[in-house]
């Protein structure tokens, strides 16, 4: 008698998880003889991508073994977050109440007013500029490797074995991406971090810039982007965000079937927060800030 498996095995996001690390691959063994524009936009593209298959990965795609999912992702190309700690996290972040709550939510941008009044100096100026979609690709990788780290930090030197343990794992991943690149392909560390790993964090912050809203209305925090192929594919049509939190168990692939057919529906839902693409995006946002940094709807905050 032959054993059924318990799932289907989504081959598409197996496929792409093969070729994003060859096309890493290819571009860190013949970094010598390609040019620093060919590099750097296939690299960050590819580096963001992968971000876009952890994520893929933590919400339990592309087969039913848990092991198997998380490493074909394991090598991270972009040297910034564990990944157990970022399946915890963004867990967490899918409680939609909680979502934007400063003090709830692990992915919102926000300050309550009471730490924004503390921040003062170049750290508000930063701040301020990181709410711009520059500032976020620009300095948005550093100030959140810097808050992260620091907060991840604080929490191992207080006992967390559970987070110290995450961190081993990535210190192990981490450590295979820089021998990879350095020893055997021979390529310096400060070209592949400036030239791929740090520009593949920028691109992944465009997707989560306009991602979430505050708003009193659940329904109306998270947003639906119209995108082209282009971005679609990099954030594996992560854009429309609100079918995502509706059916976060959903394959990639097969969101924008489920969008084609609720759409009117989920526009209505989140009080159309739309928008037609990431073009409009930048048109709004590249040096305007989308919101400011406080938290602007403390009345509503305060009720919970």
């Amino acid at each position: 008698m032959v054993k059924k498996h318990s799932r289907e095995i989504e081959w598409p996001t197996v496929a792409l998880a093969a070729a994003v690390y060859a096309v890493l691959a290819g571009l860190v063994w013949f970094h010598s003889s390609l040019p620093w524009w060919v590099i750097l936009p296939a690299g960050a593209y590819c580096a963001a991508l992968h971000s876009s298959l952890q994520h893929e990965v933590l919400h339990g795609h592309p087969t039913g073994n848990r092991l198997l999912n998380e490493a074909m992702v394991f090598v991270t190309p972009t040297l910034w977050i564990p990944f157990a700690r970022y399946k915890q996290l963004h867990l967490q972040h899918h409680n939609d109440a909680n979502l934007t709550d400063p003090q709830l939510d692990p992915e919102s941008y926000y300050m309550l007013p009471e730490h924004w009044a503390a921040v003062t100096g170049i750290r508000r100026t930063l701040y301020q500029v990181n709410q711009t979609l520059l500032g976020r690709m620009l300095i948005g990788p550093a100030v959140g490797i810097i808050r992260f780290w620091s907060a991840e930090f604080r929490d191992i030197a207080g006992g967390n074995r559970k987070t110290l343990q995450a961190w081993g794992w990535f210190a192990l991943s981490a450590g295979i991406t820089v021998w990879l690149v350095t020893q055997v392909a021979g390529m310096a560390f400060w070209q592949y971090y400036l030239l791929i790993a740090y520009p593949g964090i920028s691109l992944a912050l465009v997707r989560s810039y306009c991602e979430h809203q505050a708003a009193e209305a659940v329904e109306h925090r998270t947003i639906i982007v119209e995108a082209s192929p282009f971005w679609s594919l990099l954030f594996l049509n992560n854009n429309l965000h609100v079918a995502h939190h509706t059916k976060p168990a959903l394959a990639w692939y097969k969101l924008p079937a489920y969008y084609r057919s609720e759409r009117d529906q989920l526009i209505a839902r989140n009080n159309g927060y739309v928008m037609r693409g990431y073009r409009e995006i930048f048109a709004r946002f590249f040096v305007t800030a989308k919101e400011p940094v406080p938290y602007p709807h403390m009345d509503w905050l305060k009720k919970r």
